[in-house]
This record gives structure tokens, C-alpha cells and sequence, in this order.
């Protein structure tokens, strides 16, 4: 089945509104210090440029359902050395000084599945549903790329689990093109995948599917994003990644790839 759907924000929940109010304290906090301990930060540039527009994100997702998942976003992108937002990720900067890059962040994350797209015992599990993480990460600039690391946490009470990634990246430009490949590997907790991928006792009880309980796991993924500029004010991207799943999500009785997808194309405005 081919489902499209246009997100929209809902109503924070109370642990929702409290991580949210948590984070902003913690990010002045650390803004008044910024001035105070690293010295040698960029200064805030005032002709960061900001671009809006929407992206179309096609998923083939890794489990046993029917069709590709279509979802329209919204996107912006804006970097003054100080905050950032980059797609689905916005983030500020607690030191960045043009080599190191150290900044805590929030973006989605997760994955969805809706026994409804499902055939069989598998349409009546329940639903795992998309969530937001927030986590810190740090970028080190070097002659022959990036080298980064993140760590993050779900703080919509999904499945209040934690995500890690370590992240080889590059850029290539000519002319009006950019291309940014990576190559990484990334490490999901027993929460995470108890939630993505697990069937609980009462699911298997419930619908006849084999109770499957994963530990924490590492899987490897790839990853290629473009930017072309279209004239002065708009621009075109695109973007291509593909996830290898480990063991513990793939032996899953929701599952039936060992590759999961995901294209993103969009266009921005620039202000």
C-alpha cells in the first residue's frame, strides 16, 4: 500500500513540555559560559544564510508491511556558528572553533510501524511509532574529513531508548553542486530495539507471533546528501541512505529485509 501523510506538530505531553524547558536552561547555561571558557569559538556570523522549504521522504522501511512509506516535512537550514538546523536536526554550539565542533541537539528519530500495512498474525501487534532524541555530539575537522560522534536519548517516552552513532564524512563541490557522502556505524540500545523490535508476551498471546525480546546491537549504514543551487534564491537537495540491520533486529518476526531505505528531495528557499 502507498501511504502519504503530511506531518504536522501536536500538543507536547507534560514529559514533553519538561525536557523541553530542561533543555533550554541547560542551553543558556552553557551559552554564558561559551563566552567565558573557549575564547577561541567563531563569532556569530550576521549574514548566516537561512533557507526554508519542504522535503518529500520516501521510506522502504525493513518490516514485514505493505508499500513504501511517503511523508512531507518541512526544512530549514541555518548555521551562524552559534545555533544550527540542518533538516530534521537543530542543535547550538558549545564550542566551535572551525576544527572542533561540540554541540547538544535535538531531531527526530525512530521508526514506524502500523499493523494496519501488515498481513497475517502481524496486523494485530501494536503500533511503534516515530519519536523525537536529544543527545550531544562532537565533529573533528581534519585534511582528509570528518570524524563524528553522537549520543542521544528518546525524550518523547517511546521507548526511552538511546541511540549512538560514529560517523565518517566528506564534501565534494563543483560549481553549483555539493555533495556530502558518509560512511558510518551506528549502536541502538536494549530499549530502542525492545521497542522497534520486539513482540512482547502479551502481543504474542495476543496475535500468535513469536515473543522476541533484542539486546543492544551494532549495525552499519551508509549515507549520500546534495545541494545544487538553483539560482540566488532557490535550491534543490536530495538525499540517500541505507541502513544494514544487526542481528538483533533482523532475527525480529516483524522484519523481513536486512536493508532499510530512506530518499529525501526538497527544495528551499533562500532568504
Amino acid at each position: 500500500m502507498f501511504k502519504l501523510s503530511l506531518s504536522t506538530p501536536s500538543i507536547m505531553s507534560n514529559r514533553t513540555l519538561f525536557a523541553t524547558l530542561t533543555a533550554t536552561a541547560l542551553l543558556s547555561a552553557t551559552g554564558m559560559a561559551n563566552a567565558a571558557l573557549f575564547d577561541n569559538n567563531l563569532p556569530a556570523d550576521p549574514d548566516a544564510e537561512l533557507s526554508v522549504g519542504l522535503n518529500v521522504m520516501v521510506t522502504d522501511s525493513a518490516y514485514d508491511t505493505d508499500g513504501t512509506e511517503v511523508r512531507v516535512l518541512p526544512s530549514v537550514f541555518y548555521d551562524n556558528n552559534k545555533i544550527y538546523a540542518r533538516g530534521a536536526q537543530a542543535g547550538a554550539y558549545l564550542i566551535n572553533d572551525g576544527t572542533n565542533e561540540l554541540s547538544v541537539y535535538a531531531q527526530l528519530a525512530g521508526s514506524e510501524f502500523d499493523p494496519d500495512d501488515a498481513d497475517g498474525a502481524l496486523s494485530g501487534l501494536d503500533k511503534r511509532k516515530a519519536s523525537a532524541a536529544a543527545g550531544i555530539t562532537y565533529l573533528r575537522r581534519t585534511p582528509i574529513g570528518g570524524f563524528r560522534g553522537q549520543i542521544a536519548t528518546d525524550i518523547l517516552g517511546r521507548s526511552d531508548g538511546s541511540i549512538g552513532r560514529l560517523t565518517y564524512l566528506t564534501k565534494f563541490t563543483r560549481d553549483k553542486l555539493t555533495v556530502y557522502p558518509s560512511i558510518g556505524v551506528e549502536w541502538n540500545d536494549e530499549n530502542y530495539n525492545e521497542y522497534y523490535y520486539g513482540v512482547s508476551n502479551e502481543e504474542s498471546s495476543r496475535t500468535g507471533v513469536a515473543a522476541y525480546s533484542p539486546d543492544q546491537s551494532f549495525s552499519p549504514y551508509i549515507s549520500v546528501s546534495a545541494n545544487y543551487d538553483i539560482n540566488d534564491k532557490l535550491a534543490g537537495f536530495a538525499s540517500q541512505s541505507f541502513n544494514y540491520l544487526s542481528d538483533e533486529q533482523y532475527d525480529s518476526p516483524m522484519v523481513d529485509s536486512r536493508t532499510e531505505s530512506t530518499t529525501t528531495l526538497g527544495l528551499l528557499y533562500k532568504f
